[in-house]
Order: structure tokens, then C-alpha cells, then sequence
């Protein structure tokens, strides 16, 4: 059972090595969804994620015995950071196992704190048995990344920063992969206020919690697949699973593409590089069906490696219509380039790419294909820009972009 004095020693512990992850009102999500987000930035922590407050208050539980035998986890990145940290702080010895698909900007970063990396398995799933049969065969102590009630308990001292500061928050949005966050956050939550409503958001690709609590028991996914790499887990914790059953009061899933719209939204609104999982309750806010209530967002995490980054960006301007590629059939004739770059000039389109191919036709006099990739503000730009090349005499037409 979680105790409101745990929460409380626990945030003496965690105080030491975080820092302090002050609201940031959100006047854009705010005006988008007509209620008041504040933003929790834990992307902005040490290790680039909250994390390490479980990782933290683990480690001081542990008996001098368990520290000597040094410590082993599994991780898709974050809660790596945070043991790897944590226990350099300590003075301690750590292995983390990691997937193979764990994006380099983690496993260097984990490396950096003086930690072991050991690389295994795709998924998080695979990595944690990786972990779990070295900790038997070196009599390492294991520090699970989420099923834990003293790892979800440093979780939760963001639920008690988040008080400190709104007092009068209504709803709080947390990001689940296991649910360590989710059960130690709404823990403390309702331990503070009774009426106040948590909701967890996970990815469509990896529902897990979602399929659980559908059950009324824990679930093991067959695959997952999603962009939201920190919250890829197949099975929820099971310790923590009737917490998060008593405790939460929705789960809501949301699709890739809007953890990549929702990047754009940090970046571009908030100048704030946010990870896909940190960006689920970013997403998720949208889902809701509310107006002029105290909503608190946690953004869990930072660390998005630079590729993964580019891709994120560039696809996000594809679906926001920023970017767009049409196709039109012009005579092989000199000027009929000049002339329709002129018509997108006109209309304040930029171009970016053009491709030329006289092999459209075998009548290179009848037509050759221009496919022209584009810059606009918008929709709403990118239709005028269409409506104007019609209006030439084009019959543009929308391909696929490929940048």
C-alpha cells in the first residue's frame, strides 16, 4: 500500500538529485483545447527524463549488502540513465540491458555515467528476461524498471511538485508503458485529493495497460509497434497493476501520428525537444472532452537521438501540409518551367525539390511529367497553390513525398 510519509521520505531523497522542473503554462494547448495546461518539463531533468527520481529512491532502500552485489536493470533508455546515475552517485556498480533498437543517443548517455551496456533482444520485454537471468548468474540486485511500489513511490514525487505549485489541479495526464509513473503518480494524487482525476495515455501500438483493464487482469501483447520507443512494453507491472486499476480514472491511447504532430507543437510553440513517450499526454490532451479545468501535463523525457529527430520533423510537416509534392504534365518546350515555377512564386510557395522526366511519354512533345516537393503555411495554402495551377491550365496532382 502506498503511504502518503513513503512519498514524503521519498521526496527528501529524490530533492538531492533532480532539479527543480517548474510549470510551464501552455497558452498554446490552453487555447486549443479551451481548459489550462501546464506543462511538468521532466524532459529537462539531469538525465533527460523523471526517471531517475525512481531510480534514486530504490537505491537508498537497498541494504549495504544488496549495494555491494552491484545492480542490474533493463531499460529501452530512460530508467537506464536514471540507475546508471543514481548508482555513481552511490558509488555503486550497474549493468543495464537495453534492446537492440534502443536509439544510440541513450545508450551513450547510459555508458557516460560509468554503467555496463549490454545490448539484447528488440523490445523491452526481451531485454528485462536478458536481465533477470544475469542478475541470477552474477547475483546482481535487480532494480525493475516499473513493477516496483518503491520505484513507482520516487515516481510519484512529481505528483507532489505538481501540488506544490496547483494547488487546485483537477487533472493530471501521465504517459504509461508498465505503469510505474501511472501507479505512483495517482497514488499520491489521490492520497492529496480524492476528486482530482489522473489519466494515463499510452500508444496504440503498445496498449498494454488498456488491455489489461479490459481483462481485469494483467496482459502480455503479442508484438507492439510503435514510434513511442520508452513506452514499447508488451505486459504492464503486476505488483503495481491493482493501483493503477484503483487509482487511474482513464487510459487513452493515441496513434503515431500525433506523437509527431505533437512535436512540432513543442518545438515549434514551446522551443522544447520532447521524446515520443514524454509526447503522449501532449497528445492525449486533445482527446478530451473538457473546458476551463486545471489539466497538468507530464512530459516524461528528452532523449531523441538527432535521425530520429529529422524523421519525426519531416513527417510532421508532411502531414501538416507544410510540406506537400504535386505532379503536372507540361510540353518538352523551352519557358514551360520558368512559367510554372512563376504561378508557385505568385501564390508564396517555395520550392524545395524539383524532378523533371522526360520519359512520362513516348510523345515528349505531347508531355513530360514535373513533379514539384513544396514549402506552404498550411491546408489552407497548400489548396490555393493547387486552385492557382489549375487555374494556368495544369491538372496538378497530389504524390507522395519523399524527402
Amino acid at each position: 500500500m502506498f503511504q502518503l510519509e513513503d512519498f514524503e521520505k521519498a521526496e527528501k531523497v529524490v530533492s538531492e538529485v533532480t532539479l527543480e522542473t517548474k510549470l510551464v503554462y501552455s497558452e498554446f494547448l490552453s487555447a486549443q483545447t479551451k481548459n489550462q495546461v501546464y506543462l511538468k518539463p521532466e524532459n529537462m531533468q539531469y538525465t533527460g527524463a523523471y526517471k531517475v527520481r525512481g531510480a534514486t529512491y530504490k537505491i537508498s532502500t537497498l541494504s549495504e549488502e544488496e549495494k555491494e552485489r552491484g545492480l542490474i536493470t533493463a531499460s529501452a533508455g530512460n530508467h537506464a540513465q536514471g540507475v546508471a546515475y543514481a548508482a555513481k552517485k552511490n558509488g555503486i556498480p550497474a549493468v543495464i540491458v537495453m534492446p537492440n533498437t534502443t536509439p544510440l543517443i541513450k545508450v551513450n548517455r547510459t555508458k557516460s555515467y560509468g554503467a555496463e551496456v549490454v545490448l539484447y533482444g528488440d523490445v523491452y520485454d526481451d531485454a528485462c528476461r536478458r536481465a533477470y537471468e544475469l542478475a541470477e548468474e552474477k547475483g546482481y540486485t535487480f532494480i525493475h524498471p516499473f513493477d516496483d511500489p518503491e520505484v513507482a513511490t520516487g515516481q510519484g514525487t512529481i505528483a507532489m511538485e505538481i501540488f506544490k505549485e496547483l494547488p487546485l489541479v483537477e487533472y493530471i495526464l501521465v504517459p504509461v508503458g508498465g505503469g510505474g509513473l501511472a501507479a505512483g503518480v495517482s497514488a499520491l494524487a489521490k492520497l492529496l485529493n480524492p476528486n482530482i482525476r489522473v489519466i494515463g495515455v499510452e500508444p496504440e501500438g503498445a496498449a498494454c495497460l488498456t488491455a489489461s483493464l479490459k481483462e481485469g487482469h494483467v496482459v502480455t501483447l503479442d508484438h507492439v509497434s510503435t514510434i513511442a520507443d520508452g513506452t514499447a512494453v508488451k505486459t504492464p507491472g503486476t505488483s503495481i497493476f491493482p493501483y493503477l486499476q484503483k487509482n487511474l480514472d482513464d487510459v487513452i491511447t493515441v496513434g503515431d501520428d500525433e506523437l509527431i504532430t505533437a512535436f512540432l507543437d513543442m518545438v515549434e510553440n514551446h522551443k522544447m525537444i520532447v521524446e515520443n513517450s514524454g509526447l503522449l499526454t501532449v497528445a492525449g490532451v486533445k482527446h478530451l472532452k473538457l473546458q476551463d479545468k486545471r489539466i497538468a501535463l507530464v512530459l516524461s523525457g528528452g532523449n531523441m537521438d538527432v535521425i530520429t529527430m529529422s524523421s519525426v520533423v519531416q513527417q510532421g510537416l508532411i502531414f501538416r501540409d507544410r510540406i506537400f509534392t504535386v505532379s503536372v504534365l507540361l510540353p518538352d518546350r523551352p519557358g514551360e518551367l520558368a512559367r510554372v515555377a512563376g504561378v508557385v512564386a505568385k501564390a508564396l510557395g517555395n520550392v524545395i525539390r524539383l524532378e523533371h522526366n522526360q520519359f512520362v511519354s513516348t510523345n515528349r512533345n505531347a508531355a513530360v511529367e514535373l513533379k514539384i516537393t513544396m514549402e506552404s503555411f498550411g491546408t489552407a495554402h497548400k489548396k490555393e497553390i493547387m486552385e492557382k495551377l489549375e487555374k494556368e491550365g495544369y491538372q496538378p496532382k497530389l504524390v507522395q513525398t519523399n524527402l
